[in-house]
Formats: C-alpha cells, structure tokens, sequence
C-alpha cells in the first residue's frame, strides 16, 4: 500500500515542508530583472500529490534569464525520493482518474484551453524571459499549447476503436483504447510550454496519471503551466512536477518500474541510453534532426529566401525541425547565397521582449560554446564561411545568424546537430543528387523542397527519407491534429493528432460470442 508524502518524510526521518508559490509581484519583477538586489528571490516547488512541497534533498539551482543572465528564480534540485513519491501520488489517483469518464475529462482540458488563452500574453513574456526567444515566438508556443489542449479536449468524444466482421458466425468483434497507466515525460527548454502541452494532453485525455520532468533551463514555465492545470481541475495526483537534474529525476522516471509508458523530447544520445534502460514499458522517443531545404534552379526565389531565414535562424535555431542544410541548385547557387547572406545580416539581435529584435539568445553559455566550436569545425573541414561566425560581445548568450557555403556531404556541420543559428549551404546539379544529399545523414525529421515543377514536389515527397515534408514552405510550422515526428535516428513517436492518442493509449481487442456455443476461431472456418 502506497505512503502518502507525509508519512515517507516521516520513515525518511526529514519531513519535507509543504509551501505555495507566492510573492506573484517579485516574481514577475524578477521576470523583467528590476526587482532590486535586496529582495528574496523567489523559491519554486514541487508539485506532488495536490501540494508544492520542497524537494527531500534540500537543495536548489537557479534559472537564468539568458538575455541578461541574471536568476530569475530557484527550483527544487529533485531526486530519485521526489520521483518515487510522485509515482506513489500518480499510481493511488489512477483508478479514479482512469474511471472518469473521457468527456468530462476532456471538459478539463478545455478549460486548460481557456486558461491559457486568458493568460497567453504574460505566460508569452515569462518564457521569453526564461528561454530567450522573441516575444511573437512565445505567443506561438503558448497558442500551440491552447489548440493542442482544445484538440485533445474534443478526442475526449471521440478515443476511437474500430469495428470488424467476425470470421464465425453470432460473433462481434471491435477494439477500444484503454489507458496504461503511469506515465513519465520528459521535455525540453526549446518549446517549454508547447511541448509539455503535446504530451501533457494527450496522456490525460486516455485516462493515465503523470509524472512530469520539464528541462532545468525552463523550469519556470513548468510551474505555470501545472498551475493552470490545477486551476482547471485537474485531481490530485494525476499531474505530478519534478525539477531537478537529468542524472537522478529523469534516470528515476526512466528505469522505474511503476511508470508504464515514457515520452521523451530532446537529443538522440539520451534518446538511445533511454532505449537501453526504460525496460519493458511503452516508449516515444521524439530526438534530433538534421534537416535539409532543397531548392531547385526553378523556385520562386525570393519565397525560398524567406523559407530559409525562417526555418534557419528562427528560435536562433533551436528547433529539432530548423533547416541547418539548405541544398541549392548550381545554377542559382550564387543568387541565393548573395541574397541570404543579405537577409542574415539585418536581423536583429537581442532581448526577446523588446519589438526591435528579430533573433534572441541562445539558451545558455554551452549552447553559445558549441556554436563556436562547430565555426572551427567547419572552417577546418575546408567550408567557407560567408557570414556571422561570431559570439556578440555584450551580457547574454548572443551568436551571429552564421552561413557557410562549399560545404560537403562528409564534413562535420553537413551531419552532426548543432541547434544554433549555423546553417551550410551545399551545391548539387539534379534533384536525384539533392534527395541524395537531403538523405545523406542519420536522422530524418523534417524537410522541405522550393519548386514549381509538380513532378519534384512528387519525386522529392516520395523519396526524401523524413517524417515531415514541405513544398514551397520552411522546415518549420506543424500543426497539432496531424502527427509529428520523425525516421531513422530522429526517434520513434508520432505526437499530435489521432496518432497522438496511439502513444498514451492501449489498445484492447475484444470478442463477443453470441451463439450459445463453443466456436473455435480457423478451426471452424472452411
């Protein structure tokens, strides 16, 4: 029999003190970092069991502004004894959950929906406080995460099964979805509120109980978001909110073994141990891309240009879906190259907030080391550098939109993720050597072609190896009721949509015999 949080701080011999986030005034001047040196910075909770309550290990790390890189607030530094309590909350909340029905489970939802829309605009500022992208960037994450919860919200009616003909006789068959059970996620600081809404719906329209990781560089966002949950009536225990370090929180909701299914977003080497250590249970892997823009001797230029700027150096490019490759035809590679270096140089740097600002910061200093890194890298592989290349030298996790042309196949920046604003432009003659190129890496996320010949758009859907393809549009811009995700080393789930459903739910097949006797399925066919 579980242990309610009290007790196990008792047998621990530490019972931890439980608390509510408060002091909404300093918080938010944190936020905006003109709350003066003097005043306390704001200590954040775990969210277990219905209470925010302080992690066992007692411990906190701060999250920085990386605009400024100021603290914006402290979190709890969780660890494996947070995870087990939360588990204990999730599983004693699961029956009463899992009975409700799915409707007025996703009349929840709906008002998480509202929620949300209510506050877009100052959840919009603290993620671009938090994580750094631009402002109208913001607004989009936290109006993805309302038409994912408005979408799951109506799945509430739906959570379809299928009907089939039996092979005998006075005998029904069909097939409904059940929920499985405990469910971990873990998610990144890139979308800090999109990404924990995409899994977040979905497990609890099908009934599961949630423990729930978000990244240590947006845990802010997380908070929220768990309290718009809780205001929309969301039960005790079914959400659960563990801060804290990949190496304790997340090894815990990997490896447990009361956590049924796991739902991971971030990159392809954690992606892998995970699917060497989470055992036997259900599991979504959504992890790195490496993707490519083809654009053919027949584009509409101009659009092109615009598609490679967006899906390039949007988010300063630190979307697993943004364009590090774009593949251009020889015989336009020069007009292309002249017109996106101009387009690189005038965006704007600097704080997201601010409406002057086209690009933000990266999200933090190893982020900006990396990038430089990469600047090494490539130059030594013998690519050009056209543009950018350079850290800016004020407060902040600032890096230069950087393009490189020459590049090839082989080198290093045409096939290992950077996820920063380096992109490599590489020359081909045909399409059949674009979609070589485009294919020419282990992952195999998203992908786009510019062209106005109907039978590229074909060839180029058909052959390109990704879960997503584009024609005449960035690698950038899925929608939430079709399914995302991607191929080879880019991971295993499908999230949004119906499909979104089929990773949080189980299917049960299910055989009604109607005919008074004994049938024996292939024995008395034929």
């Amino acid at each position: 029999m579980s242990m309610c949080k009290e007790d196990k701080g008792r047998v621990r011999g530490k019972k931890r003190k439980n608390g509510a986030s408060s002091w909404l005034l300093v918080r938010r001047l944190h936020i905006l970092n003109i709350a003066p040196v003097h005043m306390k910075l704001m200590e954040h909770l775990l969210f277990i069991g219905g209470k925010w309550i302080k992690s066992y290990s007692e411990e906190t790390f701060p999250s920085i502004n990386p605009a400024n890189e100021l603290v914006i607030g402290l979190f709890q530094q969780g660890n494996e004894e947070d995870v087990r309590a939360a588990v204990d909350a999730a599983e004693s909340a699961y029956e009463a959950w899992s009975e409700t029905p799915a409707p007025k489970r996703g009349e929840i939802l709906l008002k998480v929906a509202q929620l949300l829309r209510k506050k877009k605009e100052e959840l919009a500022k603290l993620e671009t406080a938090e994580m750094g992208k631009v402002l109208p960037e913001a607004r989009s994450d936290v109006q993805e995460a309302i038409d994912v919860f408005e979408y799951m919200a109506g799945e509430g009616r739906r959570l379809f099964g299928n009907t089939t003909p039996s092979e005998l006789k006075s005998k029904f068959a069909c097939t409904i979805r059940r929920p499985i059970g405990i469910v971990g996620l873990i998610t990144p600081w890139n979308f800090p509120i999109a990404i924990p809404a995409w899994k977040l719906s979905a497990a609890l329209i099908c009934g599961n109980t949630v423990v729930f990781k978000p990244s240590s560089d947006t845990p802010l966002c997380a908070v929220e978001l768990v309290k718009i949950l809780v205001e929309a009536g969301v039960p005790s225990g079914v959400i659960n909110m563990i801060t804290g370090p990949g190496s304790s929180v997340g090894k815990e909701i990997v490896t447990n073994k009361k956590i049924r299914a796991l739902s991971f977003t971030g990159s392809r080497d954690t992606g892998e141990w995970i699917a060497q250590n989470a055992g036997i249970k259900k599991v979504g892997l959504e992890l790195g891309g490496k993707n490519a823009i083809i654009v053919m001797d027949d584009a509409d230029l101009p659009l092109a240009i615009d598609g490679a700027v967006w899906s390039a150096f949007g988010t300063t490019g630190q979307r697993c879906t943004a364009a590090s490759r774009i593949i251009v035809h020889e015989k336009i590679q020069k007009d292309f190259e002249t017109a996106f270096c101009v387009r690189a140089k005038q965006l704007v740097l600097g704080p997201g907030l601010s409406e002057k600002t086209d690009i933000g910061p990266l999200v933090n200093r190893q982020a900006v080391e990396k990038c430089e890194r990469y600047i090494d890298i490539g130059k030594k592989e013998g690519a050009k550098l056209l543009c950018g290349g350079k850290r800016l030298g004020i407060k902040g996790f600032f890096f230069e939109p950087t393009i490189f042309t020459n590049a090839t196949i082989d080198m290093k920046i045409s096939q290992q993720e950077i996820f920063g604003p380096v992109v490599s432009v590489i020359s081909v003659k045909s399409l059949e050597e674009a979609i070589d190129v485009c294919n020419s890496i282990e992952y195999g996320l998203s992908s786009a072609i510019y062209t106005k010949n109907i039978d590229n758009a074909f060839r180029a859907i058909e052959k390109i190896e990704a879960g997503i393809t584009y024609v005449n549009s960035s690698t950038i811009g899925s929608e939430v009721h079709l399914p995302f995700g991607g191929v080879k080393q880019s991971g295993t789930a499908r999230e949004g949509g119906i499909l979104g459903i089929d990773e949080f739910s189980e299917v049960k097949t299910v055989y009604i015999d109607y005919s008074s006797k004994l049938q024996k399925a292939q024995m008395d066919v034929g």
